[in-house]
């Protein structure tokens, strides 16, 4: 994922700057655990600063790494 400049992007375009399925974006709306969205009409819109910051805090170094507490 290269750093890009804010850019608000619908379900699709967001699932593609994260390099995940549509689908698998949408399982984690119903049952969380995904970026933050913003839903001003039927549509979904998220922010690249808030998937920057979402795929950020799933970084890890090894498969036993649980991850940042928190």
């Amino acid at each position: 994922m290269q750093p890009a400049e804010y850019r608000r992007l619908r379900t699709a375009e967001a699932a593609q700057y994260l390099g995940i399925s549509a689908s698998t974006l949408s399982k984690l709306r119903v049952f969380g655990g995904g970026p933050k969205y913003h839903k001003p009409t039927r549509r979904v819109i998220y922010d690249t600063r808030d998937l920057d910051e979402w795929f950020e805090a799933r970084q890890r170094s090894s498969t036993s790494d649980m991850g940042r507490a928190g």
